[in-house]
């Protein structure tokens, strides 16, 4: 080991030699040595990491304005913290996102760059921890029993923008093929047997306003469960070793600096070992992507075949499908999209789990929920763009194939019930059925209902919405 590229450092086990150039620390360091797990780290969710130096700026604030922390350390946390908001120096976030201590080495992960940054700016060698200290310094007036679980909440809410932007616009590009889409007839089925007519465009309205619900879901309670934060409550919610105006001042800081309307949970104690947030926002992901698994399904099922499926509409080709079919193209995108909504599913569970395993004042199963959480709102995210860009928008409409599918099909007689009667409607669909003959073929051989009805019947306006039956020119 080449002793020049290491620096030593001390803490309460003996010493480490740490990297010379590592902004992390000795506590970081034990941490990456003992938590081989994930292979994930810190540094993998941006956000989660600026949500860190966000709730160490607002610290710093506070107790610089109540005089605990003196302006020269106060400058250079400062500069080290907006350095990190600006996205730099994220590779220095090293821990595994699963990890033992209810998120102390995530915690001290942040410590330890933030002073080093801050050493730094003082032109002082990383590691002198005499002038800028992790613990007394930057951690000051808090525990990771407060800080961690306020970064995650922030964390989340800095992603809930794009993960609402991804799912607008994939409701609109939904809606926007209801519209492409919106003349041209095809057979519904129920249980995958033919059921009545209706649209394409109907078809793809259902999946944008199914997903609509969400996405009011979504934004309705996203921020609200989210925004009451326990910072301030130290250890267990009580607020030992922080200032009576600490916790007020650090809110409105947090608030100021994220952009979000944070505020203090009304019972700290609480807040600082309850878990039921996560829950519910998992379990509102869970949903959106369970409806977008069915989507999915149901897109893979439209366009099956070609020859010998559905075959309804195409989906775009995006690559060669078999290493051994010439000629087969795989509906990838969607099976994609199904994979992702499976790892969430999962991921809701050990979210679950987690928030359970919960006890007394903390819950130290955080660094799985905090994992889960933020791996979740990121496979969403993408995932509807991906869907969006890499199929939806490319769909197109095998419209004669629809026409004809309809035709043929024997629940087209459902349509044509009120005109000609149950008895005649059974008769004619055992008929079609025994023979291989179109219903409307064996109506038109039984003259049971004249062309000019017939063909007002067969207007799409009329076989896809409630109407008045009149059956002065049927054959009952």
């Amino acid at each position: 080991m080449n002793i020049d590229a290491f620096r030593t450092e001390h803490d309460l086990l003996g010493d480490l030699p740490v990297p010379k150039n590592a902004y992390y620390g000795i506590q970081t360091l034990r941490a990456l040595d003992n938590f081989k797990l994930s292979g994930v780290s810190l540094s993998e969710y941006p956000n989660f990491v600026s949500a860190l130096a966000m709730v160490k700026l607002a610290a710093a604030d506070a107790n610089h304005e109540l005089d605990c922390l003196p302006s020269e350390k106060h400058t250079a946390i400062t500069k080290a913290c907006q350095q990190l908001i600006d996205g730099k120096h994220h590779d220095q976030f090293v821990v595994d996102m699963i990890q033992g201590g209810a998120g102390t080495s995530t915690n001290m992960n942040a410590n330890e760059v933030i002073a080093n940054l801050g050493l730094e700016s003082m032109g002082k060698e990383k590691g002198e921890y005499q002038f800028l200290h992790p613990n007394n310094d930057v951690n000051m007036a808090q525990s990771t029993n407060d800080a961690y679980p306020t970064a995650i909440r922030v964390g989340l809410l800095l992603g809930q923008n794009d993960l609402h932007l991804s799912l607008e616009n994939l409701i609109q590009t939904l809606a926007d093929k209801g519209e492409e889409f919106s003349g041209l007839l095809k057979m519904g089925r129920t249980q995958l047997q033919d059921a009545v007519p209706m649209t394409l465009g109907q078809e793809f309205h259902a999946f944008a306003n199914n997903l609509r619900e969400d996405l009011a879901l979504l934004k309705k309670l996203g921020s609200d469960l989210f925004t009451p934060v326990n910072l301030g409550g130290t250890a267990i919610g009580t607020g030992i070793n922080a200032d009576p105006r600490y916790q007020g001042i650090a809110v409105e800081r947090l608030a100021a600096i994220s952009g979000h309307p944070i505020t203090a949970a009304t019972d700290l104690v609480e807040a600082t070992s309850d878990m039921g947030s996560f829950v519910l926002f998992s379990g509102l992901l869970k949903r959106l992507m369970t409806k977008l698994s069915k989507i999915s399904n149901d897109l893979r099922l439209l366009s099956s075949g070609p020859r010998t499926g559905i075959n309804e509409i195409n989906l775009p080709a995006r690559q060669p499908g078999s290493s051994i079919m010439p000629g087969k193209v795989n509906p990838v995108i969607p099976e994609a999209v199904n994979q992702i909504a499976f790892e969430i599913i999962g991921h809701d569970l050990s979210v679950t789990m987690a928030a359970e395993a919960g006890q007394l004042q903390l819950n130290v199963m955080e660094p799985l929920i905090a994992w889960k959480m933020f791996d979740s709102v990121r496979l969403a995210t993408r995932g509807m763009d991906m869907l969006r860009e890499l199929c939806i928008e490319g769909i197109t409409a095998n419209e004669t194939h629809c026409r004809e599918l309809m035709e043929n099909s024997i629940g087209i007689v459902t349509a044509l019930n009120p005109y000609i009667g149950y008895e005649n409607s059974s008769r004619i669909a055992k008929k079609a059925l025994t023979t291989g003959c179109g219903v409307l073929e064996l109506i038109r051989e039984e003259n049971l209902i004249d062309e000019e009805l017939l063909a007002d019947i067969l207007k799409p306006e009329h076989m896809i919405a409630p109407r008045s039956v009149t059956k002065k020119t049927a054959k009952l």
